[in-house]
C-alpha cells in the first residue's frame, strides 16, 4: 500500500466528506491516486456526506445515564424520526453517553474531539452520515459530577426514542426526589432555576412586551406598571424551576416540595430534540 500524508487525507476529506479513516483506507487501497480514491469511496458508499451537510437535523434523538455519581446527557440530530429510532443511530448514541461519563468530556466540542474507534467521535458522525445517508449532527453534551450530592436523570420516550433529556443535581433529599424534580423538569420545561438566574436582558423584553400588551387592552396609563409587575411575576412561575406547581400537585410549589424534603436543586439541564 502506498504512503498517505495527512495532507492528502485531509483533501480528501474536503472533498467528499467522508471520514478520516475512511479517506486514509481509500487512498491507500487507490496507491494515492486521488481521483482513484474518491471512486473507492463511492462504492463503498462512503462518498457524498458533505452535500447532506446543509439539509436540517432538527430530528434526532436524546440519551441520558446515571453511573457512580456522573450524570450524562447527550443528543445525537438527524433529520427523520426513521433513521433516529434505528439500531445504528440507538447504539451510536449509547455509546456517546458512556463515552462522556468515561471521558470526562461536558460540551459538544470536547466530545468531538474524542477517540473513538480509529477515529475520533466527530468521524464516527461523519461516517453514520454516509451509513445512513442522513445529515447527522451532534448536538448538545451534558455532564455533572458530584462525590456527595445526588444526581439523577430522566428520559422521556416517544415513538421508540428519547426526546426529552433532563439531569439534575440536588444537595440532601434522595433519589426519589432527585427523580420526581427530574420528571417534574422534563414535563414542565423550566428554564431558570430561580429569578436571579433570569438574565436582565431577558427580563426587560418581557417588560416590554408586557407593557405594549398591557396599553393595548386600553388599561389606564396609571395603572400599566403595576399590572406588568403582576404580570412579569407570572413570568418568572413559568420560566422558573423553584417558582413552579409541582406537576403531580400543582398546588404544592417545588420550593416547598424540596423543602419538606430537606433538599436544594444545584443544577439542571434538560434538553428537547429539535428545541434551542
Amino acid at each position: 500500500m502506498a504512503d498517505v500524508s495527512a495532507k492528502d487525507v485531509a483533501a480528501l476529506r474536503k472533498a467528499t466528506g467522508a471520514g478520516m479513516m475512511d479517506c486514509k483506507n481509500a487512498l491507500a487501497e487507490s496507491g494515492g491516486n486521488v481521483e482513484d480514491a474518491k471512486e473507492w469511496l463511492r462504492k463503498k458508499g462512503l462518498a457524498g456526506v458533505a452535500k447532506r451537510a446543509g439539509r436540517s437535523a432538527d430530528q434526532g434523538a436524546v440519551d441520558v445515564a446515571v453511573d457512580n455519581g456522573v450524570g450524562a446527557l447527550v443528543e445525537l440530530n438527524c433529520e427523520t424520526d426513521f433513521v433516529a429510532k434505528g439500531d445504528d443511530f440507538t447504539s451510536a448514541l449509547g455509546e456517546l453517553v458512556e463515552l462522556v461519563i468515561t471521558s470526562g468530556a461536558d460540551s459538544t466540542e470536547a466530545l468531538a474531539g474524542q477517540k473513538f474507534g480509529d477515529g475520533t467521535v466527530a468521524d464516527e458522525v461523519t461516517n453514520l452520515n454516509a451509513k445512513l445517508g442522513e445529515n447527522i449532527s451532534l448536538g448538545r453534551v451534558a455532564r455533572f459530577e458530584s462525590s456527595t450530592n445526588i444526581i439523577d436523570a430522566y428520559k422521556h420516550i416517544q415513538a421508540d426514542r428519547g426526546v426529552i433529556g433532563v439531569l439534575v443535581e440536588l444537595a440532601g433529599g434522595n433519589r426519589d426526589v432527585a427523580h420526581d424534580i427530574a420528571l417534574h423538569i422534563a414535563s414542565a420545561a423550566p428554564r431558570y432555576l430561580s429569578r436571579d438566574d433570569v438574565p436582565a436582558d431577558a427580563i426587560e423584553k418581557e417588560r416590554a412586551v408586557l407593557t405594549e400588551l398591557t396599553l393595548n387592552e386600553g388599561k389606564p396609563e396609571a395603572a400599566v406598571e403595576k399590572i406588568v409587575e403582576g404580570r412579569l411575576n407570572g413570568f418568572f412561575k413559568d420560566q422558573c424551576l423553584l417558582e413552579q406547581g409541582y406537576v403531580k400537585d400543582p398546588k404544592v410549589s417545588i420550593t416547598k416540595l424540596l423543602e419538606d424534603a430537606g433538599a436544594q436543586v444545584v443544577r439542571f439541564v434538560r434538553v428537547k430534540v429539535g428545541e434551542d
